[in-house]
């Protein structure tokens, strides 16, 4: 018995410091405003001088071009899984990151969306839609990119000195748009010996900030990557909402890339050119790529001779030829990737019902049919006897 009171002592006593610890975090909360003495003139100034508080090109997010892809359903009834289009990318990336932002009212009453990870392959355009968001939303866009903030505001102090910089001037000066290139450095599981960068610098820090968020903030960081399978899945997935998969572009996309691109590039497209031949040859080629080609063909030179020698296919198979497009190897690692993501392994699930249903449907049918046809069988044994 003196045994059990002793015990019971001991836990109330562990729980009393538990309140205590508790109380003390909450203190904790309310952290101190390093700045105080500061104008928020003279802190903006600090972060562009720093080349923190960076200019963005003035995009908007009609100029990323692609269509809409038609075959989706009919690819999902032959149980295949269909590649997002980049109008789906555009959708997206407009519901999640321009709508929220723009109005203040829509952003208390939405979901709120913190963070948003862009992927995909080289020339994709996915700094093209970090500017497209910071354009549609008049946002400013703090640049954390690790090889940007190299050397800046060096030890543990001066990093929270930044990190309290960018969420003060964030905060007083939003709609602001944090962007982190290459994400994928951050989370690195083994930084090789030549990356004197120090990538890993924001691991800590980046997803306490991001949690710290509030309905009130409106404030979005956007990471991209090229190679998200370089870094921790799980780390960037508990950092990032949510994940946007940018594809290499469908025949439809490339054929509306050829025909918008050489008439910006002051082109004219005429019956000599057979454009729908241009966006078959041209598969698992990006926009990057598509625009290069367009520029390298269409010189000032070329333009003034159009009206005598109008544009061939001919011309820009050159220039595709010198560029590497996305291989197939590269897009299933892509899926493969974004196959271990939450909302990959929710897919995979919910597919996995689908067919259990499907299975089990069928038996049942197959069951009731069965016996039907065995009552059936017994009458007309009876009326013959």
């Amino acid at each position: 018995k003196k045994g059990k009171k002793s015990g019971k002592k001991k836990k109330g006593k562990k729980k009393g410091k538990k309140g205590k610890k508790g109380k003390k975090g909450k203190k904790g909360k309310k952290s101190k405003d390093i700045t105080a003495d500061k104008s928020i003139e003279s802190l903006y100034e600090e972060l562009v001088k720093e080349g923190i508080l960076v200019q963005y090109d003035k995009v908007k997010m009609s100029d990323y071009l692609g269509e809409y892809s038609y075959l989706g359903t009919t690819l999902r009834q032959a149980n295949i899984e269909p590649m997002p289009s980049l109008s789906d990318v555009r959708r997206v990336v407009t519901e999640y990151g321009i709508l929220p932002l723009g109005s203040q009212t829509v952003h208390e009453s939405a979901p709120l969306v913190k963070s948003m990870l862009i992927a995909g392959p080289h020339g994709t355009g996915k700094r093209m839609l970090v500017n497209a968001i910071c354009t549609e939303l008049g946002a400013n866009l703090m640049d954390l990119t690790s090889d940007n903030i190299v050397g800046k505001y060096p030890g543990k102090a001066g990093l929270t000195m930044l990190l309290h910089l960018v969420m003060k001037v964030g905060r007083l000066l939003q709609p602001t748009v944090v962007y982190l290139g290459n994400v994928e450095r951050v989370f690195m599981k083994k930084v090789p010996k030549t990356d004197l960068s120090d990538p890993k610098r924001l691991k800590k820090d980046l997803p306490k900030i991001i949690k710290k968020l509030s309905a009130d903030d409106r404030i979005l960081f956007v990471g991209t990557s090229r190679t998200p399978w370089d870094g921790d899945v799980k780390g960037m997935c508990g950092c990032f909402q949510k994940i946007v998969l940018i594809p290499r572009p469908d025949y439809a996309s490339r054929y509306l890339l050829f025909k918008e691109m050489i008439i910006q590039n002051g082109g004219r497209i005429t019956t000599s050119l057979d454009l729908s031949s241009l966006a078959k040859i041209s598969d698992g080629y990006c926009p990057g790529h598509i625009s290069t080609a367009v520029k390298q063909v269409l010189t000032e030179r070329r333009v003034h001779m159009l009206s005598k020698k109008p544009l061939v296919v001919n011309e820009f198979v050159t220039p595709l030829a010198r560029l590497d497009p996305i291989y197939k190897e590269e897009e299933e690692q892509f899926r493969k990737w974004f196959a271990k993501t939450p909302l990959g392994k929710k897919r995979a699930r919910l597919k996995a019902e689908e067919e259990e249903n499907k299975d089990a449907g069928k038996g049942g049918k197959g069951k009731g049919g069965k016996g039907k046809k065995g009552k059936g069988k017994g009458k007309k044994g009876k009326k013959k006897k």
